[in-house]
């Protein structure tokens, strides 16, 4: 009979082998890197796997250097730099054999010059994320006969690259945001000959370790951290399974890793295009405002600075673009969000109407910053309130306000 083995220092001797060789930004950083490697022999245990992505802003931070590190540790490794799509396919529908998918240099793959190029990997990496995922591909059998045939896609994936992602894989992901040494922070150099067999050695005491664990880990429903929720929960559950499995302290750290990195994410990252152009009109366009011209209203979003509104594949947000953007959106009677007639001082203009865009705000954006912001966006029937001649067009009783809206009109008090 095998002794047991104690997960707990197994991990701890784990994550001294990346901390010999990575910088990591932080310590819930090596907390998730560690039990993300050990969660890659428990596949089959878990309804999904969760992605691994190492951005940084520049070159030279240390993301090739941890996928290197991970991949002396991890079943399997397969490095993908230049594998073609057809390629993984047919690697990951492979389940006896199946790979763990370590792809470096994915900015080449998803960045702006790739545009559209690659959204069969996209999907694939989309589909693997679940176990039942599956990407149907049509298939020759040599005679000219093509038939549509289902290729399993669940597989553990870790990703390196410069900038950000895709929306989609990145709300599957953990996210390091890795960034390069200071003068004052020593690593060991990596040598694959001396160390890729240590790291091996690791990797089958994981392997081990897992099949001891295995029936304890399949089926179990972690306890989540307060407010870790929907798709971060569906992210982390397979490694807090592993930390509990674990035991020592690796329960505990492994949830203070979760929060810290999950609230580390920033909103603008998870969220799209369109919800962060909700969430700005929200809360820089239209506070204390009932109704605010399309010209006015791309003059503030272009402005922002931290903000990709004045700068969209080079060129700034237009009226038409924001039209299709907004329309992609319903207001509270179910209609696509579009602009209206709007008069100003007496002059007709276009622009949208906050009882517009309240609905899609209260159901797509984060909450706002603070109850003060809060207080002046959700009320519908502002002291602003308009006098609807059709669904087309707004007529506002009143003179212009900071944003070339409409304000309210001189109060009467009776005799």
């Amino acid at each position: 009979m095998t002794e047991p083995i104690d997960g707990a220092a197994l991990l701890n001797e784990v994550e001294a082998f990346h901390r010999r060789f990575n910088a990591f930004p932080s310590h819930a950083a090596y907390v998730a890197t560690v039990l993300w490697d050990a969660h890659t022999h428990l596949l089959d245990c878990f309804d999904s796997t969760p992605r691994l992505a190492f951005l940084s802003p520049e070159p030279g931070s240390g993301k090739t250097r941890a996928l290197e590190v991970s991949s002396t540790l991890v079943p399997r490794p397969m490095h993908a730099v230049n594998a073609s799509p057809a390629a993984l396919f047919r690697a990951v529908a492979d389940e006896t054999g199946r790979p763990v998918i370590l792809f470096d240099e994915i900015d080449t793959v998803f960045g702006a010059k790739a545009k559209d190029a690659n959204e069969d990997l996209r999907g694939l990496l989309n589909a693997g994320h679940r176990r039942s995922g599956v990407s149907y591909r049509c298939v020759a059998d040599g005679q000219g006969n093509q038939s549509v045939v289902p290729f399993p896609s669940y597989c553990a994936v870790a990703l390196a690259g410069l900038g950000t992602l895709p929306d989609t894989i990145l709300a599957r992901s953990i996210v390091i945001r890795m960034r390069r040494r200071a003068r004052t922070e020593r690593v060991e150099p990596y040598r694959a000959r001396i160390h890729e067999k240590e790291g091996n050695e690791l990797r089958d005491q994981l392997a081990q370790w897992s099949e001891q664990v295995s029936e304890k880990v399949d089926g179990a429903w972690p306890e989540m951290p307060e407010g870790i929720t929907d798709r971060p929960a569906d992210v982390w559950e397979p490694l807090l399974a592993v930390a509990d499995a674990a035991g020592g302290q690796w329960p505990e750290r492994a949830r203070a890793a979760c929060v810290e990195l999950v609230t580390a994410v920033d909103e603008d990252d998870r969220a799209s295009l369109g919800v962060k152009l909700l969430t700005d009109l929200r809360d820089h366009v239209f506070p204390g405002e009932a109704a605010v011209s399309t010209v006015e209203i791309l003059h503030l979003l272009n402005a922002m600075e931290d903000a990709p509104w004045g700068d969209l594949d080079g060129r700034p947000l237009t009226a038409r673009g924001l039209s299709r953007m907004l329309g992609e959106y319903v207001n509270g009677k179910g209609k696509r969000i579009r602009s209206r007639t709007i008069r100003i001082g007496g002059q007709p203009t276009k622009g949208y109407h906050v009882e517009d865009l309240a609905d899609a705000w209260a159901r797509y954006c984060p909450a706002p910053p603070g109850p003060g912001l809060q207080e002046s966006v959700t009320p519908v029937t502002t002291p602003l309130t308009p006098m609807l001649t059709s669904d087309d067009e707004v007529t506002v009783e009143g003179g212009c306000n900071r944003n070339g809206a409409v304000a309210p009109a001189p109060a009467t008090t009776a005799p």
